[in-house]
């Protein structure tokens, strides 16, 4: 009898086992959103549009999901670290080709309509128009929110 538990718990074990292995994030670089059902945590608005999304990984490894550069940006200077702190990553989403850029080597395009406002698109490439991450960053700052 022992041993037909033994028999039935053990692949319970091994299905639990890599199950929770393929829900771990991982350890650098930015992860999955979940789209319309994260939150922001300075707005508190669901993070829904993929072309305005920036998250930072703090020094801790911890991710913390954004609707808009803006609100990463604000958020960012109310921590203990700041985006030049080592081992901190920072990430936007490409506004033309999607996926993820490192967002202070990022180019921005002012004017495109953005979740809370900031209206700014990062792009991988420098355009016509695009600033770099401290020009756009001074502007945000500058304006405040």
């Amino acid at each position: 009898m022992k041993r037909r538990h033994f028999c039935v718990a053990l692949p319970v074990l091994v299905l639990g086992a890599s199950l929770s292995a393929c829900s771990r994030e991982p350890a650098t670089g930015p992860v999955e959103i979940k789209w319309d059902r994260e939150t922001d945590p300075r707005c508190s608005m669901v993070i829904s549009d993929q072309r305005f999304a920036a998250q930072i990984r703090d020094q801790n490894r911890k991710v913390t999901k954004f609707d808009d550069i803006g609100c990463a940006m604000f958020w960012l200077m109310q921590q203990t670290f700041s985006e030049q702190t080592p081992n901190t990553e920072y990430w936007v989403a490409d506004y033309k080709n999607g996926g993820w850029i490192d967002a202070r080597k990022a180019w921005y395009l002012e004017g495109k309509k953005s979740p809370m406002g900031y209206h700014f698109a990062a792009m991988a490439e420098p355009e016509a128009g695009t600033i770099p991450y401290p020009e756009m960053k001074k502007r945000i700052l500058s304006r405040g929110k």
